[in-house]
């Protein structure tokens, strides 16, 4: 009953974002660049928004499943082999020169070693992935909680969404791959920065050395490849200021499930 009740919830908000999603399928990018279509698409995600925190708190739990629902290949989403030199060659040497730089309205900015990201205690959970594609998968995460990666560096009060930078180049190499969630998100007790997928070491299909892996949001908004997080007080002097690469082309910014 839950999987039915999700599923309809899903389809319920994705069709308010059926307006967005017509204008990326319709590839307009000029069209997407009019005033009248940005006052659109900005009011249709505040309103995908508020009807999501009306169908379910964002501070619920996703549903965990047992190892026996694990789906035997777990279907990858997105870029599947960044084609992005400096990734590749540390990719070749086992990222043992990846550095996740956390930085932005912090106290302490630094530096994480994939080492260092491995010895943190850890959390692992059997959670679905949805996509907005309408294919789901059931797979086993295990990495810290961003929560307490943040709290290493110590967030600054004015910190109010945290951006993450990726290693696949998009658009033939014009833009990267970026994505942010509010701190709200980032505290939640399912939240993970993941290095491993069903007991392994991530591998680079699904966004090694480390991900961003949400328990209540769609496939798109859970960042592979991670390179650098930055905490803002306004995603908005990102990209074309709407929180994301998808976002930019039109999907809404609070991708809830």
């Amino acid at each position: 009953m839950s999987n039915i009740i999700s599923t309809r919830r899903r389809r319920l908000i994705l069709g308010l974002g059926a307006g967005a999603g017509s204008l990326l399928l319709a590839g307009c990018d000029q069209l997407s660049n009019l005033p009248q279509t940005r006052r659109v698409l900005s009011s249709e995600q505040w309103l995908t928004r508020a009807v999501q925190d009306t169908l379910v708190s964002r501070d619920a739990l996703a549903p965990e499943f047992p190892r026996a629902d694990i789906a035997p290949v777990f279907r990858a989403n997105g870029t599947t082999d960044p084609d992005n030199p400096k990734y590749q060659a540390m990719a070749r040497d086992g990222f043992r020169d990846w550095q996740l730089r956390v930085d932005g309205l912090v106290e302490n900015p630094k530096s994480f070693s994939l080492q260092e990201i491995r010895s943190m205690p850890a959390q692992t959970q059997i959670t679905r992935q949805d996509c907005v594609e309408g294919w789901s998968c059931i797979g086993q995460w295990t990495g810290p909680l961003l929560r307490d990666v943040l709290a290493r560096v110590i967030p600054k009060p004015s910190a109010r969404y945290v951006m993450f930078f990726c290693a696949d180049p998009m658009d033939d190499g014009r833009d990267y791959y970026y994505e942010s969630i509010d701190m709200r998100t980032a505290v939640h007790p399912q939240t993970l920065l993941a290095y491993a997928l069903n007991g392994e070491a991530l591998p680079i299909a699904y966004g090694a050395p480390v991900r961003l892996r949400l328990g209540l949001q769609l496939g798109y908004k859970m960042a592979k490849y991670v390179m650098h997080i930055q905490l803002v007080s306004s995603y908005r002097p990102f990209g074309r200021g709407h929180g994301g690469y998808w976002e930019d082309q039109g999907y809404t910014w609070y991708a809830g499930i």
